[in-house]
């Protein structure tokens, strides 16, 4: 569904990056696609969840407005 997505926009995985805030649904499709996938706290995924998952997010974040500040 992302790599739809990615090519009815015309955007590539090596630009485009995944921000939410589940491990098990956000974080896993943006990896699985090749995105850069942020992890945000204000949701469903606590912190000490995290270690529970063999994959990682690229960047673990407090909120959406710290992705918006590194970029």
């Amino acid at each position: 569904m992302i790599r739809s997505g990615l090519n009815r926009i015309n955007a590539h995985s090596e630009s485009t990056a995944m921000i939410g805030d589940r491990m098990d649904t956000d974080v896993v499709a943006g990896i699985e696609a090749g995105l850069t996938t942020y992890l945000v706290l204000t949701g469903s995924t606590d912190r000490d969840e995290i270690t529970e998952f063999a994959y990682q997010p690229t960047e673990i974040v407090d909120s959406i407005s710290a992705v918006i500040e590194s970029i």
